[in-house]
Parts: structure tokens; sequence; C-alpha cells
């Protein structure tokens, strides 16, 4: 028998065609969307910490995304006949078909978000810690838009997968294109030309869908969005309308305030290793201390101590004469006033990619809810011409080099006006020749009386800038000096070794 050609043409202005592609289109995008959002909770409690949560989400993934769905659909089609109250719902093709597929696709969803969730880097957390934001505002502003992004190829494809299984709760007689297509040739046995016309359907709602969802896709990736360096002239008329930059809040020393920070007998430990043994630190207000030593010999370790990054497992940090981080609590309600009066400029810049230049400067401004959007902007400007980063107020993070990251980084630190900065290796990161432009705006807080402990392997600049230098080995602070006494060759002579004689003899230039 030859394809019939009219016949299947004819196909296409079929109203009953048309009625089961609208329940496609319903079916597979209602299974879609609550499988999404059931599989983001899933995803999260699946990578707790907490045993409770994590196993039982982990069986329940296990256990759907090893039942076919054809034994799903029947099964569930059929539960009214051990719970009758079900029936209400579960009597419906339509109904039970879309509970098998919720269930199911939320298990497969689940690991679609805990790949995208796993693809985020810690950096991105930490920073937003760094900030004040607290667990739900990290997933909602952080996280999730970039976990989404990175997941969206295959989230689309998952969507693309659900449009084809729906044809499998034809089993329950719904009334969907293939079981149209089976009744029809069953009767006329034009098989050929009826599932031909059938799979046409299915395409057409594949491209129409799918590509809705491309374009979406489009919209989410930042890396080709492309603005530009402002120009000369619109980069003076922009500064002419900006604020003053905010002045650095830092009060006289020695005038019988509290100490910025104390350290009280602060210990860490990995497993056996212990990291921190015991360290007791002062930093004055206005203070800037340099922390140096070899590699291992727990000074990243120390820093991130001083804002909770690190929990400790003894003694306790005091931050303008109150009790911040205590042994086992970094979460209280000290801790959360006190994080924003400590800014953080980390060793890999742990710029939020998902966002603008400026974009990152204002968030955790938005967040805390200080100011008003007019004001938040012009506070963020006014920063970034303050690090000189003003012209590309509107590029993301993977239009700069490492020097642009680093000083945009120290401007996001600085939109949330702290009174002490934490500096962790903020050139170790950063090609030799982008090094000098960081250390000049470190050097330029300095001397606006910023409270600063730098974690630095620049040992001529750490001896300029620095009231103090401390020197960190094997979790012990075996040297604390002001820079002239070093000079002077009053201290260990591994120690002087280990600073090198160039910066040993430095007077004041890096």
């Amino acid at each position: 028998m030859l394809f019939d050609w009219g016949y299947f043409v004819s196909l296409f202005s079929m109203p009953a065609f048309w009625r089961a592609s609208l329940t496609v289109i319903e079916l597979s995008a209602l299974s879609w969307a609550l499988g999404l959002a059931i599989g983001l909770p899933l995803a999260l409690g699946k990578m707790s910490t907490y045993r409770l949560l994590r196993v039982p989400i982990g069986l329940y993934v296990w256990f759907f995304r090893s039942v076919p769905l054809l034994v799903l659909v029947v099964f569930v089609y059929n539960l009214p006949q051990i719970f009758p109250a079900t029936g209400v719902v579960l009597s419906s093709p339509f109904y039970s078909g879309l509970v098998a597929l919720v269930v199911t696709e939320a298990a497969y969803m689940t690991e679609i978000h805990r790949g995208g969730l796993l693809a985020v880097p810690k950096g991105q957390r930490e920073a937003a810690h760094a900030l004040g934001l607290r667990y739900l505002g990290i997933q909602r502003l952080i996280v999730l838009p970039q976990a989404l992004r990175v997941s969206a190829p295959t989230l689309i494809n998952e969507y693309i997968t659900v449009v084809k299984l729906t044809s499998i709760i034809s089993v329950i007689s719904l009334t969907e294109l293939l079981m149209v297509g089976q009744r029809l040739y069953t009767q006329n046995f034009m098989i050929m030309e009826t599932l031909a016309a059938v799979a046409i359907y299915y395409v057409g709602i594949v491209t129409v869908f799918g590509g809705l969802l491309e374009r979406l896709e489009r919209r989410l990736e930042v890396g080709t969005r492309t603005p530009g360096t402002l120009d000369e002239h619109r980069l003076a008329a922009l500064r002419a309308s900006l604020p003053r930059p905010p002045a650095v809040s830092s009060e006289a020393r020695n005038t019988g305030q509290p100490d910025a920070l104390r350290l009280n007998q602060v210990r860490k430990r990995y497993g056996s290793h212990e990291v921190l043994k015991g360290i007791d630190l002062k930093v004055a207000t206005g203070e800037v201390i340099s922390v140096i030593g070899p590699s291992g010999s727990g000074k990243t370790t120390l820093i991130r101590a001083l804002n909770g990054l690190e929990p400790i497992d003894v003694g306790e940090v005091v931050l303008f004469g109150e009790s911040f981080i205590t042994a086992g609590e970094r979460h209280g309600g000290r801790f959360q006033q006190g994080i924003l009066e400590v800014g953080m400029v980390f060793q890999s810049f742990n710029l939020f990619a998902h966002l603008s230049v400026v974009d990152n400067l204002t968030l955790a401004p938005r967040y805390h809810a200080r100011l008003d959007a007019t004001q938040r902007r012009q506070q963020a400007l006014a920063l970034l011409d303050k690090v000189g980063m003003l012209a590309h107020a509107e590029k993301y993070p993977h239009q700069l080099s490492g020097g642009q990251q680093q000083r945009v980084a120290i401007a996001r630190a600085l939109a949330m006006a702290p009174k002490i900065m934490l500096f962790d290796e903020p050139t170790s990161a950063l090609d030799p020749e982008r090094v000098s432009e960081v250390l000049e705006v470190i050097r330029a807080l300095a001397e606006e009386g910023m409270t600063m402990v730098i974690v630095t392997h620049e040992m001529a600049f750490a001896m300029s800038i620095s009231d103090r230098i401390l020197f960190m080995e094997d979790g012990e602070i075996h040297l604390d000096a002001p820079p002239m006494k070093i000079r002077s060759g009053e201290i260990d002579p591994r120690i002087s070794a280990f600073i090198g004689p160039a910066a040993v003899s430095s007077g004041g230039s890096t």
C-alpha cells in the first residue's frame, strides 16, 4: 500500500490532534515545572551535612530513578484500590499521569540541580558569607542563579524528554497524541501516515517550547554580554556627578578604647593536625598588621578564623571589646552584626560571576537594606572611582584582568563600610605587572587609617606599610615586631633570612 499523502496532510487539521497536543503541552509543562521546583530543595537536602535529611532523600532519588515510568503510571492510577480517598484525584488519567511524572522528574531534577550547585565555586559562598548574607540569601542571590545557568542545557533536555514521556500515559487511556493516533489507525489501518503525523506533532511541540527555553538560557548567559569601557568623555561626566567616596572611619589610637580585634588562645585542628596552636593577638584600631611565614604555617587559617569562615575549636575572637566568635559558635546575634564590620578580600577575588561590577558592589547593601537604590549605586560608583575601576562599572568579572578583579573585590568589601579589612594574600594570584596596582589601593587605605590584617608574601610591601609584622610557623606566632626592630637586626637570623635582605633594608618603598 502506497503512502497516502492526502490523508497524511488532513491529519494536521483534525481537532482531536490539536486537543491532544494541548494535553501534551499542559502535562509536560506542569510535570517539568513541578519537578524543577521540588527537585531544588531535595538537591539542597541531599547535599546537607545532616544524615537524617540526606539519607531519606538519597533513597527517594534512588528508588524513583529505578522504577520504570510505565509501572509507576499503572500503580498510581490503581492506587485508589488501596487508598479509596485518593480516587477523587487519581481516577482522572491526566492527574494520575501528572503525579507519576512529577515524582519521577523530581528525582531526576534533584541530581540535575545538585550538579549545578556543585559547579558553583565554594569561594562564591564564602564571599557572600563575608558580606553578611545568611544561608537563604546566599542560596537565593548567589548560588541558585549561577547553578541554574550551569544546569540550563540539561534542564532543557529534560523538558524534551518529558514531552516524549507523556506518550506512556496513553497506557491509562489519557487522550494524548499517541492515543489519538492509535484509535485512528486501528480503524483505517493507515499506520505509517498516522504515526508520521504524530511524530511531527511531537517535533513541533519540542521545537517551539525547546526554542523558548533555549532563548531563556541565552538571556542567562553572561559570557555573551560585552559591555565596553566608558570613554573619557562619559567617564568625566559620570565622575562629576558622583558624591565623594565614603571615607574610612577610624578613631585615633591609644585613646583607651578597646582593641579592634583580640584573639584569646585560639586553636584550630583538622583531624589530628593542629593548624593554630593557641594564638594570642591584639590589633589596635587603625593598626596595620602583616602576617608572613612559610606555606602551611597557618596564616590563611588564622585570617579566615577572624570572620568565621573557619570555626575555631578553642578560644575566642573579640571584636571591639565584645565577644564575636567562640569555640563551636559562630552564628550568634553578635556575629551577624559584627561580620558587617569586618571586610574580607580573597586571594582568588571571588567576585560574583553572574553580576556586573557595579552590581557586585550594590548586592550586600541592598540585602542589608542600606540606603535607597539610587544612593547604593552612587556609593558603588564612587568606590569604583576610588580604586580606579569606574570606567569598567558595567562590565562582568570575566572581562577584567586579575588586578582589576582584585580592585573591584576591595571596593565591594568597602561598600559595607567595614571598620576592619582582612586581606588573604591579595596579590598571590596576580601577574607580576598587576601586583603594584592592588598594593597601591591597599596603601591608600592604610594612609586613611583603616585597620587591616594582611596575609602576604610581598615582604618589601609589608615592611613599608605595616605597624607590626607577625611571622608564623607551625601554627604559632614566632615574631611580633615593628619593622624598625626587624631592620635593626634584633630578630632571629632565620626569620630575617626569610624576609630577605632587600625587604629588611627597604626604607619605605615597595
